[in-house]
C-alpha cells in the first residue's frame, strides 16, 4: 500500500520498506506472525503488535533479520485515514503477476493516491506520477470513473487544463468538489499553482490532526516500555 505499490505502478524507482494493509481478523494475525517469524523480523518500535492499537490507526513496525532480506522493514496497518474498510479495498485491488508467476495484490491506484496524501512532501510527487501514469495508460478509454479520478486528483496545471478542455461537462460537474477547476476552464495555469499548493496544505493539516492523538498515545507506549 506504500512505496512498493508505487514502484509497481511506475510512480517510484525504489522503496526502503514494505507497507501492508491487513484484514483485521485473528486468523490473519496468526498468519502474519508466522511469516514474520520465518523472516526473523522482530518488532522495532512502538506501538506493540496489538489488534486494538491497529484498529485505532497505528502502524506496527518490524525489521527482517534473515540473511536474504536483512534490514528490510515491514510496516503493517489495518486502518488508513479517509480510506474505505479493508473488504472494500480488497474488492477493488489491483493484482499484478510477475514473470515467475508470483501474484502481488496492490491498493487500487485511486486508493493509493488517497493513502499518499500525507504530511511528507516526498509523497506528493508520487501522487502526481500515479495519476499521470494512470491517465497515459487509459486515455484511450476514458470512462466516467476515470475522468472523474483524473480531474479530481491530477497535480500539474497543464494536465488539469488539458483534461478540462477534453471534458468540459465533467469539469463543470466537479467544480464544487474541486474549485480550482474553474481556473482550468479558463486555462489559467498561474492561478492554479497556488490553488494546488493550498490543496496540499489542507491535506497535510488533516493528516496532522489525524496523527496527533496517535502520536500522544505512542509517547505513552514508549514510557510504558521504559518502565
Amino acid at each position: 500500500m506504500g512505496g512498493q505499490a508505487c514502484v509497481f505502478y511506475g510512480a517510484a524507482q525504489f522503496s526502503k520498506d514494505i507497507d501492508l494493509a491487513l484484514l483485521a481478523e485473528e486468523e490473519n494475525y496468526a498468519r502474519l506472525r508466522a511469516a514474520l517469524d520465518e523472516l526473523d523480523a522482530p518488532r522495532i518500535a512502538v506501538p506493540p503488535f496489538d489488534p486494538a492499537a491497529l484498529e485505532r490507526g497505528h502502524a506496527v513496525h518490524f525489521r527482517c533479520q534473515r540473511a536474504d532480506v536483512r534490514g528490510l522493514r515491514v510496516d503493517v496497518m489495518t486502518r488508513l485515514r479517509d480510506l474505505a474498510p479493508f473488504p472494500i479495498l480488497w474488492d477493488r485491488r489491483t493484482t499484478i503477476t510477475d514473470e515467475k508467476g508470483y501474484q502481488f495484490d496492490l491498493l487500487a491506484v485511486e486508493d493509493l493516491v488517497q493513502a499518499k496524501k500525507t504530511q511528507r512532501m516526498k509523497d506528493w510527487p508520487m501522487i502526481d506520477a500515479l495519476v499521470e501514469n494512470h491517465f497515459l495508460a487509459n486515455a484511450a478509454t476514458p470512462t466516467a470513473e476515470r475522468v472523474a479520478f483524473w480531474l479530481c486528483e491530477a497535480r500539474t496545471p497543464h494536465r488539469i487544463i488539458d483534461l478540462a478542455q477534453r471534458f468540459p461537462a465533467e469539469t463543470h460537474a466537479l467544480l464544487a468538489a474541486r474549485p480550482l477547476l474553474e481556473h482550468a476552464l479558463r486555462a489559467d495555469a498561474e492561478a492554479m499553482r497556488p490553488a494546488l499548493d493550498a490543496e496540499v496544505r489542507t491535506e497535510q493539516e488533516k493528516d496532522r490532526a489525524y496523527w496527533a492523538p496517535l502520536k500522544r498515545e505512542m509517547e505513552e507506549f514508549r514510557r510504558l516500555e521504559r518502565l
